[in-house]
């Protein structure tokens, strides 16, 4: 089997994915923009044969690539990032390559566009919140009556909260609309609510092989933009009710044989329109694993290697292992503007033994992961969430 991973050396991590694929006899092609000496030795050893391009912008460059892997190798059987940038290269080269296992380019735009995504929730049955396209002025006000202010403003396509703000007023809005960049924006009501995910993997008959949740205690959004504290905390799944309306996303969206990582509101109050306090809304789908070193979470919460789950997904479609949530796992990620009571090294005292991962954040994706990360496990949530206060303590 030949496998061709796109950028297996950032973020950091996802050499994992290309390890125990190699280690289960695939050929594992690696196409990136940094040189070979400068990637790290385990993406190195994960890796069959690494080809390197100027710029993975460059979609010509990158199927040159493609093309020389398929030359010397044969057949490619899969195309990967789990990576939401690259999602549309991967899905144009699978129709160049006649590569049968993902999703194409011509089915892409539900999964990257945020204004269609919400009328594949509404055929799901899924509640999301009123939006409207940020193309006329006129148009944005009427929207803004009928919706009230704060309203949060993103690109249609967009990655994580990259150019996401939150306007409270029509000074807010005019600055906005006067100095947008040139793409397409949406303008969505504000829901007074947090985020918590669904992230699982699935087979290509749409089964779950594995599934998890994450709640979101601080939005992305205020994290990059306003420095807060990146803090959020796995959760048990099994019997809520967001385990049924990500069953439903599922069924709804081309998961077929995926990685997936689902976003839902939960509301905190009850808000006119939307529904009643901790009712859930549909908020975005990300057709790859979820980012944050929340695969890492999911292995340490069950005692499991969710790596090789999809590795074994993808050359059996299916998954012989076992998993059962035996820890609480939280995130906290500090920013250095901000001062807190305790230094790193008193951290590490007081929890050494249940801090599972504890680095320096690549400056690249700070602002939305803080610059300085804890991981850490409990065998209850209250002990977990006692380590996160202590830990964000100002």
């Amino acid at each position: 089997m030949n496998v061709i991973f796109i950028s297996p050396h950032f973020p950091l991590y996802y050499w994992n994915f290309c390890d125990r694929l190699k280690k289960r006899g695939v050929n594992v092609l690696g196409i990136g923009d940094a040189s070979y000496d400068f990637i790290s030795d385990e993406c190195k050893q994960s890796l069959t044969e690494y080809y390197k391009v100027n710029s993975l912008e460059d979609f010509d460059e990158v199927y040159r690539a493609v093309a020389f892997f398929a030359y010397k190798y044969g057949k490619i059987d899969w195309i990967e990032s789990e990576n939401e940038y690259w999602l549309e290269t991967e899905a144009a080269l699978r129709e160049e390559f006649n590569v049968t296992t993902g999703t194409k380019i011509s089915d892409m735009a539900c999964m990257k566009y945020k204004s269609k995504m919400k009328a594949v929730y509404e055929k799901a049955g899924i509640k999301a919140c009123r939006y409207h396209m940020v193309n006329d002025y006129d148009g944005c006000l009427e929207f803004l009556n009928e919706v009230g202010y704060p309203v949060v403003v993103k690109p249609d396509n967009g990655v994580g909260a990259i150019a996401t703000y939150k306007l409270r007023n029509k000074e807010e809005f005019d600055f906005f609309y006067m100095t947008k960049p040139d793409v397409q924006f949406v303008m969505e009501e504000f829901v007074p609510g947090h985020v918590e995910t669904f992230d699982g993997i699935t087979n290509s008959k749409k089964e779950i092989l594995i599934c998890s949740s994450h709640k979101m205690m601080v939005s992305i959004m205020d994290t990059v933009n306003e420095a807060a504290d990146a803090l959020f905390h796995s959760q048990k799944i099994e019997g809520m009710d967001l385990y049924e309306v990500g069953k439903r996303t599922v069924e709804a969206f081309d998961t077929r044989s995926r990685y997936f990582h689902f976003e839902f509101f939960r509301l905190d109050e009850d808000k006119p329109g939307l529904g009643k306090k901790g009712d859930l809304l549909g908020l975005e789908v990300n057709m790859r694993a979820p980012g944050a070193y929340m695969p890492d979470m999911l292995n340490w919460a069950c005692d499991v290697d969710v790596y090789d789950m999809w590795a074994e997904m993808l050359v059996t479609d299916t998954t012989t292992r076992k998993y059962e949530r035996k820890y609480s796992v939280g995130y906290a990620g500090r920013k250095k503007e901000n001062h807190y009571k305790y230094n790193y090294d008193q951290i590490r005292e007081m929890f050494h033994e249940h801090i599972m991962m504890d680095l320096d954040v690549p400056e690249v994706l700070a602002a939305a992961m803080g610059d300085h990360t804890f991981i850490f496990r409990a065998e209850t949530e209250e002990r977990m969430l006692e380590i996160m206060n202590t830990i964000l303590e100002r």
